[in-house]
C-alpha cells in the first residue's frame, strides 16, 4: 500500500511545479498596485476616460490628486507604485498641454517626484510599518497608447511604423522617468513583439536601471495582442536581457485568460526560470458610448491569485477598473498563500526510501 505524506509534506501537484520550475524562490512575492485612472476617479469630478491625456492630464491640472491616488494604494498594501505617465509622451504634452518640450520633459519628470511625495508621506503615517519601503516604478506605455485608436491591444501599427520612429518617441520619455529617480521601469501593455525587443535593447542605455515588461494578449489563452505566441516571446525577450529584467508577464487583460498563458511556461527551464508578473483588469469591457460594462460577470481578481502564485507569479496586482480595495484583497491572499508555504517549509518531512510498504 502506499504511505500517506506526511502533514505539510508537498503533495504530487507541487512536487510537479517544483520540476518545472516554478514554486522556487516564489516566497517573496511584491504586490503591484491597481488602476491608477479607476481610483483617481475617486479624487476628481473631471471626466478621465477617454481624454486623450487620460489620467496623465492631472500631472498638470491636478497634482494633488496623483498623489492622493498613490497614497491610496499604499495604505492599501502596495509594495510598489506606478508613476501617473502611462500616456505621457513629450509630443502629447506639447500639443494638447501647450507646453514647451523642455515644459513636457520635466512634467514626466514630476511625475516620480509626485509618487515620491505619496512614498514619504506613507512612512510618515506608518513609521513602525515592518513592510519594506515602498518602490517607484516608472510607467511606460505603448507607442500604440499615443494613437487613440486602441492599437495598444491589437498592435496593428507594428505594420506600418518603422521601430526607429518607436525608439525616438519612448527614448525621452524613458530618460525623463531616469532622470526623476525611478527605482524600476514599467514597460507595459506592450502588443508586439517588435516593440518589446525594441524597448529591451532601449533600457541598455541604462544599464543601471531594472525593468519589468508586460504585454496586452488576445483572450485566446495562448497569443500576444499582435499575434505571436506569448511563452515564446516571454523566453526571447527575457533572455535577451535578464540582467535588467526583474520580470515579464501580462497586465490589462482578463483574469480568465491569464492562467492558460503563464502555466507550463517555465517547463524545462529549472535552471533559469523567467520571474512572472501579472496584474489583469477587472474583466469589465470599454466601450467608447457606454464607458465600462459587464462588471457583474466579473469574478473577483483576489479569487485568482493564490493559483497565479502556485504557477510561479512573483509580482502581482491590478490595472484598469481595480481599486485600492482590490490590492487591500490581493495583499490579503498573498499573505495566505506566503503563510501555507511558510508552515510547509517547516513541517516538512522526508520518507525514507525503504518506507514503503
Amino acid at each position: 500500500m502506499n504511505v500517506m505524506a506526511p502533514p505539510g509534506s508537498r503533495n504530487s501537484v507541487e512536487s510537479r511545479l517544483i520540476e518545472e520550475g516554478v514554486l522556487q524562490g516564489q516566497k517573496n512575492i511584491t504586490v503591484l498596485d491597481g488602476g491608477f485612472a479607476t481610483q483617481l476617479g475617486c479624487h476628481v469630478e473631471e471626466p478621465i476616460d477617454g481624454d486623450v491625456l487620460w489620467s496623465a492630464r492631472f500631472l498638470a491640472t491636478n497634482p494633488q490628486a496623483v498623489i492622493d491616488t498613490h497614497l491610496d494604494f499604499l495604505r492599501a498594501g502596495s509594495d510598489v507604485i506606478m508613476t501617473n505617465t502611462y500616456q505621457a509622451s513629450v509630443p502629447a504634452f506639447m500639443e494638447y498641454l501647450k507646453l514647451s518640450e523642455e515644459e513636457s520633459f520635466n512634467l514626466i519628470k514630476s511625475a516620480v517626484q509626485l509618487a515620491r511625495t505619496a512614498c514619504d508621506r506613507f512612512l510618515e503615517e506608518y513609521p513602525d510599518s515592518t513592510r519594506p519601503k515602498p518602490k517607484i516604478a516608472g510607467s511606460v506605455g505603448p507607442y500604440g497608447a499615443s494613437l487613440h485608436d486602441a492599437s495598444e491591444y491589437t498592435g496593428s501599427y507594428a505594420k506600418t511604423t518603422p521601430v526607429e520612429v518607436m525608439r525616438e518617441w519612448h527614448r525621452p520619455r524613458i530618460q525623463a522617468l531616469v532622470e526623476g529617480g525611478v527605482d524600476i521601469l514599467a514597460l507595459e501593455t506592450i502588443p508586439c513583439r517588435v516593440e518589446a525587443e525594441m524597448l529591451i535593447e532601449l533600457i541598455k542605455e541604462y544599464p543601471q536601471v531594472k525593468a519589468w515588461l508586460t504585454f496586452s494578449c488576445r483572450q485566446d489563452g495562448k497569443s500576444i495582442a499582435y499575434g505571436e505566441n506569448f511563452q515564446d516571446t516571454v523566453r526571447r525577450c527575457y533572455d535577451l536581457n535578464p540582467q535588467q529584467l526583474v520580470a515579464v508577464g501580462i497586465n490589462c487583460l482578463a483574469p480568465r485568460v491569464i492562467e492558460p498563458l503563464i502555466t507550463g511556461l517555465n517547463k524545462n527551464r529549472v535552471n533559469k526560470p523567467v520571474p512572472l508578473i501579472v496584474y489583469p483588469n477587472s474583466g469589465e469591457t470599454y466601450k467608447v458610448d457606454l464607458g465600462w460594462i459587464d462588471r457583474e460577470k466579473c469574478e473577483p481578481l483576489d479569487s485568482y491569485i493564490q493559483n497565479w502564485l502556485n504557477l510561479g507569479v512573483s509580482w502581482v496586482g491590478g490595472c484598469c477598473r481595480t481599486y485600492a480595495a482590490d490590492i487591500s484583497r490581493i495583499r490579503n491572499e498573498v499573505t495566505k498563500w506566503q503563510q501555507k508555504q511558510a508552515n510547509i517549509d517547516k513541517n516538512e518531512q522526508v520518507i525514507p526510501n525503504g518506507d514503503r510498504t
